[in-house]
């Protein structure tokens, strides 16, 4: 894998700037946007503002991805922005990798700043990945840093250390706590969430300690959205890497994570990868405890299809971690592009090597 830019770290009153390249939150649902917004700027002493669509109507941004293009383009050249976060995913970003030109890709480069986003956002992180760009796997402002009762302090204090600390990450610490009830976005006095224990992170695979260099996002998204375009990487690519895969909120089955592992074990990049992290299997279906009580019990499903797949391709050895609080849940920690990630099964530890930021 290549060396990616690390970007500056951020600091207190620094300007960031929000960004809607998929779906347009922030036009649907305002009042969301501003609790997450209030909440990002009180908790991390930072000064917010949009990009000029980012509080778009959803069908102006779906109808011109040019205008998600540009804001883009713009918050990497205005120097006065020291970070850009979305607002939230979607469904559409790829409709931007036609759009991108070496220009682009150009101006993303000699601009190095914070990126952050998941979900629909993959498709960009690999954007970045291809200007060499390190980005970041993290909150958006709609889902992690709207939740009501303000930003979780495991979230917070994880973004702390990879955003605004130049120093080594280090050990990634295991949530306690997870957040399991659906809300409706548009009740603007919504309830705080009630929480569960955390469900322990799983080693499933693979004895020996590995190392690698940490890459991926929504499997969903990784598969469907960037398969077949400019940005899908070469398994040469993959060499001494950690793959990071999470699933969305629509829940696809284990089988079908099973057969888009299969597909990247066809490509040869199974045979590359030198471990694997799998977030906890999103939170957003449930209505009541017992339907969190049954979709927990279908995690180990999850594990199989992960082991299934790995052992049809010889990669019995390859260490596996399931469970993992990334992604579509909530808390969540934020992955950096490109950084240096060990995986300790003996010891159960899982810790990034690398500061996230200079």
């Amino acid at each position: 894998m290549k060396r990616l830019i690390k970007p500056a770290a951020l600091k207190p009153g620094d300007t960031i700037a929000a960004i809607s390249l998929s779906w347009g939150g922030p036009g649907a649902i305002p009042h969301r946007y501003e609790q997450g917004k209030r909440q990002f700027m009180e908790t991390f002493g930072v000064r917010v503002v949009e990009t000029p669509h980012a509080r778009a109507k959803p069908d102006e941004l779906s109808n011109h991805p040019e205008k998600r293009l540009d804001d883009l383009i713009g918050a990497f050249k205005d120097p006065d922005i020291k970070g850009i976060v979305c607002t939230i995913g979607g469904n559409d970003t790829n409709r931007l990798i036609r759009l991108m030109t070496d220009e682009h890709y150009g101006i993303i480069r000699d601009n190095p700043k914070v990126f952050m986003g998941f979900s629909d956002t993959s498709v960009n992180h690999f954007m970045c990945y291809r200007a060499g760009l390190s980005s970041f796997y993290g909150g958006c402002f709609l889902f992690t840093f709207a939740e009501n009762g303000g930003i979780p302090a495991y979230t917070a204090e994880n973004i702390k250390k990879t955003l605004f600390d130049p120093r080594p990450i280090g050990v990634l610490p295991e949530s306690p706590e997870f957040i399991v009830d659906t809300i409706d976005w548009n009740i603007k006095e919504s309830p705080v969430r009630p929480r569960r224990a955390g469900t322990p992170w799983r080693y499933i695979n693979g004895r020996k300690p590995a190392r690698g260099r940490l890459i991926g996002g929504c499997f969903d998204s990784f598969i469907n959205s960037l398969n077949g375009t400019a940005l899908w990487l070469p398994a040469a690519e993959y060499e001494d890497t950690i793959l990071f895969l999470e699933i969305c909120e629509e829940m696809p089955p284990p089988a079908s994570v099973k057969c888009w592992l299969r597909l990247l074990g066809v490509q040869g990049i199974l045979d590359r990868v030198n471990g694997i992290l799998f977030a906890r299997p999103g939170n957003d279906v449930w209505q009541n405890p017992a339907d969190a009580d049954a979709w927990v019990a279908r995690y180990p499903e999850y594990d199989q299809a992960l082991l299934d797949a790995c052992r049809e391709f010889g990669r019995t050895d390859m260490p596996i971690v399931t469970n993992m609080d990334f992604g579509h849940t909530m808390p969540q920690l934020t992955l950096p592009y490109g950084a240096l990630c060990a995986i300790d099964p003996p010891a159960r530890s899982v810790s990034i090597l690398d500061s996230g930021v200079e």
